[in-house]
C-alpha cells in the first residue's frame, strides 16, 4: 500500500516481540472501558487519560 501511494518512500517493518504482539490498540480500549488495569500494557500517562475517559 505504502508503495502504491509514494514509490520513494521506503517503509521498515518491526514486528512487536512474541510476548506483547497480541496486545492491539482496541484490546487495551476494551479492558479500560471495562474498568480493567492497562498500566502494563501503556505508558502511566495513557493508562491515566484511559482511567479518566472511561471513570469519568
Amino acid at each position: 500500500m505504502n508503495e502504491t501511494m509514494a514509490a520513494g518512500v521506503h517503509t521498515v517493518f518491526v514486528p512487536a516481540s512474541p510476548g506483547v504482539r497480541p496486545i492491539s490498540a482496541t484490546l487495551v480500549r476494551q479492558i479500560a472501558a471495562m474498568g480493567g488495569d492497562v498500566s502494563a500494557f501503556v505508558p502511566q500517562s495513557v493508562a491515566s487519560s484511559l482511567k479518566t475517559k472511561f471513570v469519568g
